[in-house]
C-alpha cells in the first residue's frame, strides 16, 4: 500500500501561507474522470487511425486541451472527418453520466475552504461543456461559482494563460494563488504563472504509478505531492 503523501510536514504546513485563491484543475483533481477519459480517448483515436497504448495516451494527452488533441489527430490520423471532438465527447459524456464520481473527500475539503473564507475556482483544459456535464453528473455544479476553461484563452497548458486569466478574473495576484494539479503540463503552467503548486496523485488513473507520477510532478515544479484531501485538512484549518 502506498503512503498517502510523500512530502515533509514543514512543506505542508506552509502550503496555504499567504494564499487567497485555490485554483483546481478538474479532471483527476475534482473529478475522478481520467480513467474514463483516457480509455474513451484511446478508443476514439483508434477510430481515427491512431493506435496508442493506454500509457502512451496518458503521457501524451493528460492535461492537454481538446484543441491540442484535435490538432494531433489532424496531423496524424487517417480519417478525413473533422469532428473528432464531438465524436469522442459523445461517448465520454455518456460514461460520465453513468459512472463519474468526485474524488474522495473533495466535498469536505471545499467545505473547509468555505469555512475559512478562502476563494476557489476550477481552471481546466476541458471545454466548458465537458466540465458542466461532469459537474452535473457529480451533483457539484452549485459548489463552483467560478469555472474557467482553456477555451477562454489563446494558449492552453503548459502555458500560463489559463491560470493568469482565472486570477485576474477573481482579482487575486498570481503569487497569492495555489494551484492543485495532477498533470506535468498543468504544474508547468502554474509555475510559469508565478503561482504555488501542489501535485495530486489520488486519481484512479495513476494508482498503478503513483510514486513515479509524483516524482514526475515534482520534477516539473510541484512543491508538495499528496494523494488524499484528508492530508490537507489540518493545514487549511491552521491557515
Amino acid at each position: 500500500m502506498t503512503t498517502s503523501c510523500d512530502h515533509s510536514q514543514h512543506a505542508m504546513s506552509d502550503l496555504f501561507e499567504n494564499i487567497e485563491l485555490v485554483i483546481f484543475d478538474f479532471d483527476g483533481v475534482i473529478a475522478d474522470s481520467e480513467v474514463i477519459s483516457l480509455a474513451t480517448l484511446r478508443t476514439a483515436l483508434q477510430s481515427f487511425g491512431i493506435d496508442l497504448t493506454l500509457d502512451d495516451t496518458r503521457k501524451m494527452f493528460l492535461g492537454k486541451s481538446l484543441e491540442t488533441i484535435e490538432a494531433y489527430v489532424r496531423a496524424n490520423g487517417t480519417q478525413d472527418r473533422q469532428d473528432f471532438g464531438s465524436f469522442w465527447e459523445t461517448t465520454l459524456f455518456d460514461h460520465f453520466r453513468a459512472d463519474l464520481k468526485p474524488m474522495p473527500m473533495v466535498t469536505h475539503f471545499l467545505e473547509r475552504l468555505d469555512r475559512v473564507g478562502l476563494k476557489y475556482c476550477i481552471a481546466s483544459s476541458g471545454t466548458l461543456k465537458r466540465i458542466g456535464v461532469a459537474l452535473d453528473a457529480m451533483k457539484l455544479r452549485q459548489r463552483f461559482q467560478h469555472v474557467f476553461s482553456a477555451q477562454q484563452v489563446a494558449r492552453g497548458k503548459p502555458e500560463p494563460d489559463l491560470f493568469l486569466h482565472a486570477a485576474r478574473e477573481l482579482g487575486v495576484r498570481p503569487q497569492s494563488c495555489l494551484v492543485i494539479e495532477d498533470s506535468p503540463f498543468g504544474v508547468r503552467a502554474a509555475k510559469a504563472a508565478g503561482m504555488r503548486c501542489a501535485g495530486f496523485t489520488g486519481g484512479s488513473h495513476v494508482s498503478d504509478v503513483e510514486t513515479e507520477h509524483g516524482d514526475l510532478l515534482r520534477r516539473n515544479g510541484a512543491e508538495v505531492i499528496w494523494s488524499t484531501y484528508e492530508d490537507l485538512f489540518p493545514h487549511i484549518l491552521a491557515k
